[in-house]
């Protein structure tokens, strides 16, 4: 049996909120230089070139990427033959945020009660997603969610009968919905199946994936295409100002169900998708 001390654990997210924030994934960098050099369009065209400014400019300053930090989210995978040491799991990580928020100059964008409002000045409490796995490693990955994203969440029940074309059409009208709200162009993580609260932590977590990922199963991989064309014909555009970047990818992560329904729940990354990892 491996020990961790809680300090380690701390200190890793810690960094990585920091890193999150400042660091636009590789992938995601890569996919926003690729549609500004396939936009044919002036304006988006020139919308996308300050994106990849602003990404370039966040790396190199340190400073946050956009000014919405987000609510952290927190995923952890925690090998089963891992003990934790010198003090409480949850603790750990809600210091370690803590921590961050001061360090890296992030926003304090948490309030804690929903109707009462008041700011708890250190983007505490995190939400926290952790999964037993084999193996005597921890792998934390952190996202820190914007909310002008987050609020153009969307849950559905379809008739289980909805055909493949009937599951694009209610993502498009989602996208639709939701306009620039969202900062585009987006990353769009489609839950599909399981039940209410399974369909949305799987859409969430699909904006993990790497921009230009292929989904393992080919019905799927062939989904995934099928919707990011027609989110590029919806003409939204960067910023919602039209062109043909709408959407830097779908992803889908379906999962069993019951038989009388087909839950659907959407949840949109802005053009700043952000997340970091680090396994200790």
């Amino acid at each position: 049996m491996r020990q961790l001390d809680a300090a380690q654990l701390r200190a890793t997210v810690a960094q990585l909120c920091v890193t999150a924030n400042t660091h636009l994934p590789p992938d995601i960098e890569a996919a926003l230089h690729t549609a500004r050099d396939n936009e044919r369009d002036e304006l988006p065209r020139g919308i996308l070139q300050t994106l990849c400014d602003n990404a370039v400019a966040a790396r190199d300053t340190g400073l946050p990427i956009c000014q919405d930090t987000g609510l952290t989210v927190i995923y952890v995978d925690w090998g089963q033959d891992v003990l934790l040491t010198g003090g409480d799991f949850t603790q750990a990580i809600t210091h370690g945020v803590a921590d961050a928020t001061q360090s890296g100059y992030l926003r304090a964008s948490v309030v804690a009660d929903p109707l009462r409002r008041t700011n708890t000045g250190d983007n505490t409490p995190p939400v926290i997603h952790q999964r037993f796995v084999p193996g005597d490693t921890v792998t934390v990955t952190v996202a820190p969610k914007g909310f002008g994203s987050e609020n153009m969440s969307a849950l559905r029940f379809l008739p289980p009968h909805t055909t493949p074309e009937g599951i694009i059409e209610a993502v498009v009208q989602c996208v639709r919905d939701a306009g620039a709200n969202p900062c585009p162009p987006v990353i769009v993580g489609v839950g599909l199946g399981g039940t209410a609260e399974t369909c949305c932590r799987n859409a969430k977590r699909a904006l993990l994936r790497a921009v230009g990922s292929t989904h393992p199963d080919p019905f799927y991989a062939d989904l995934e295409v099928c919707t990011l064309n027609a989110l590029q014909g919806t003409g939204i555009g960067p910023q919602g100002m039209g062109g043909h970047t709408t959407a830097l990818a779908v992803f889908y992560a379906p999962a069993p169900t019951h038989i009388a329904g087909l839950p659907l729940a959407v949840n949109i990354g802005c053009h700043a998708t952000r997340h970091a990892s680090a396994t200790i």
